[in-house]
């Protein structure tokens, strides 16, 4: 017969026996033979799905090996993309591979492990069993919304949204030892003639050298990222409060997540008023069994204490709506995070990756926040640094590590308070030059924070950080002469649209703020384009005053940003000589 055989690469062979018929049985018998057989040349498209179902013991147990040396791997949440089918299977082939003396392994996967923070450990252990590996990335990555180098559209040369890679690991003792990277950009046919018609010793192979802590395979500067690496990491200027949380997750923002205070406590009690789960599923979009239960729910909110936990929380860019601070509302709270913006506190929100995205992603808060308050995207989550933490006993302490209190204490000789130093942080997070410089390494994880030699030029950032911290709280809205709201209607959200040659911000026919400049309109925060995002979340709702006041304070607000961010990057400028 011809040996080709059906099975699970993934499984061991008694699972797959137990749900096969006893025909097939034989065969999985057979496959497991050659699976145990030393194997020279492995090729394959294996699926990619970051919901595997592949969950047995055996095959979750293959990817430990990416997160030996990279104890945050193992917090959890930190290491979920490894469970990836495709990551198994390269896990698979690389195991086979370490058990013969040469080999060769070609397979073509999603092209995401080439650069995420997730698979540092499994870069860095592909290094060490391969003594060639050559990656020629595809790109086409809809989600992230790819563009090729020259503007023009970047197609995948499949008919998904998910950019992928060919990689070929070669292991042959006295090669000259190195990682490889090439790539097609452009149009699909074209990337099927290159793939096809050219020789692999003639693509544009350049060699480069991944190195800690990422291990990235693709080219990028090695000099730069070196330097970049010695500034601290926001996770570590803020670790007292432990490994940062995003923001919480409802589950059902729909039933838990509110306009006003008044509409919270009405969702509650109308769900409390159901006899049935039938019943209360028809009345709100809830969440699954699993993660709540409607009898429980109901149980514990009968008891009215709720009513004491209505809460604001930013929602989006600007947005703060109301919800329910009790797990029966909102499931996961992050309360190891959130519990300390319940009391008097700010805190800086950023994002760990921005996927897809220019890094704008920086916010404040004084309330909580949920989730996807910076990005749509969920592999761009807001996370949450409190300046303070609160114990049970509601003492006051800063939330900045002994480390960095430490070094900054001793750079300046003299002990900046908390808002002082969070006020620079913003600054720097602000400075067109930072973003522009650092643009590689902020898409890839959290934002590292230079500081200047000079006591004056941190005291000039921080300044102008702190203020525009309290123009994004609305604590102090700059008067820019904009937003007025003019017309006559009913205040409904129609059609938010922007006339620019009126400089003028439409939400129906005949109603409008003005003005509104094309740049203000334009201006993203993270990846809402927040004005835009504000009114098209209120689409078919009656503006309240309190709404019409909002547009009005951020329509000058964030013209105050556009010249505040131009005022933070020639101080930024001068106090490193963009050298920081």
């Amino acid at each position: 017969r011809l040996q080709v055989f059906l099975t699970n690469t993934l499984e061991p062979i008694e699972p797959q026996k137990n749900l096969l018929l006893p025909e097939l049985s034989h065969e999985v018998e057979e496959a497991q033979k050659v699976k145990d057989q030393p194997i020279l040349v492995i090729l394959g498209n294996p699926p990619y799905s970051g919901h595997s179902r592949n969950m047995g013991p055996v095959a979750r147990a293959s990817v430990q090996e990416y997160k030996k040396g990279f104890p945050d791997l193992n917090k959890p949440g930190q290491g979920k993309w490894l469970q990836d089918d495709y990551v198994k299977f390269i896990r698979f082939a690389q195991m086979k591979m370490d058990a013969v003396e040469e080999g060769v392994v070609g397979i073509i996967t999603n092209h995401s492990w080439l650069d995420n923070p997730t698979f540092k450990g499994m870069r860095q252990s592909l290094m060490q069993t391969f003594d060639q590996i050559h990656v020629l990335d595809l790109h086409g990555n809809a989600k992230k919304k790819e563009r090729a180098p020259d503007g023009g559209d970047d197609q995948n040369v499949f008919d998904i949204q998910q950019g992928v890679a060919i990689s070929l690991f070669v292991k042959k003792p006295g090669l000259e030892k190195g990682v490889w990277h090439a790539e097609l950009w452009g149009k699909r046919q074209p990337k099927y003639e290159a793939c096809v018609g050219s020789e692999f010793s003639k693509m544009a192979w350049q060699k480069i050298a991944p190195i800690q802590p990422l291990f990235l395979f693709r080219p990028w500067d090695g000099a730069l990222a070196s330097k970049y690496d010695e500034f601290w990491s926001v996770r570590d200027i803020f670790a007292p409060v432990g490994d940062p949380a995003p923001g919480i997750v409802t589950t059902h923002d729909q039933f838990a997540i509110s306009f006003s205070k008044e509409e919270a406590i009405d969702k509650v009690e109308r769900l409390v008023a159901t006899s049935n789960e039938t019943e209360a599923r028809r009345l709100f979009r809830l969440c699954s069994q699993s993660q709540w239960n409607y009898q429980e729910a109901k149980k514990k909110l009968k008891g009215g204490d709720w009513r004491n936990k209505v809460v604001p929380i930013l929602y989006r860019p600007f947005d703060m709506r109301w919800t329910v601070w009790d797990s029966q509302v909102a499931v996961h709270r992050r309360e190891r995070v959130m519990t300390h913006l319940l009391a008097e506190n700010v805190a800086l929100i950023t994002s760990r990756q921005t996927k897809g995205e220019t890094f704008k992603h920086v916010q404040v808060t004084d309330k909580i926040a949920e989730v996807i308050c910076m990005s749509g995207k969920t592999s761009n989550n807001g996370f949450l640094f409190p300046l303070y933490l609160y114990d049970l006993g509601g003492e006051q302490t800063e939330n900045l590590a002994h480390d960095f209190r430490t070094y900054l204490d001793r750079l300046y000789d003299h002990p900046y308070t908390p808002e002082e130093i969070l006020g620079y942080i913003y600054a720097v997070l602000h400075a067109p030059a930072y973003r522009a410089r650092y643009a590689e390494f902020l898409r890839i994880d959290f934002p590292r924070i230079p500081f200047p030699e000079q006591a004056s030029d941190f005291e000039s950032l921080s300044a102008l950080g702190w203020e525009l911290m309290q123009a994004h709280l609305l604590r102090e809205v700059p008067a820019q002469g904009l937003g007025s709201y003019q017309g006559r209607g009913n205040n409904e959200v129609v059609k938010p649209r922007h006339a620019e040659a009126e400089e003028a911000l439409y939400i129906n026919e005949t109603q409008y703020f003005a003005p509104v400049p094309a740049q203000v309109w334009n201006f993203h925060i993270g990846g809402y384009q927040v004005l835009a995002k504000y009114l098209k979340d209120r689409k078919g709702r009656v503006l309240t005053l309190d709404e019409i006041n909002n547009v009005e304070d951020v329509a000058n607000v964030l013209a105050f940003t556009i010249a505040q961010m131009a005022a933070i990057d020639a101080a930024y400028q001068q106090a490193f000589a963009i050298g920081g």
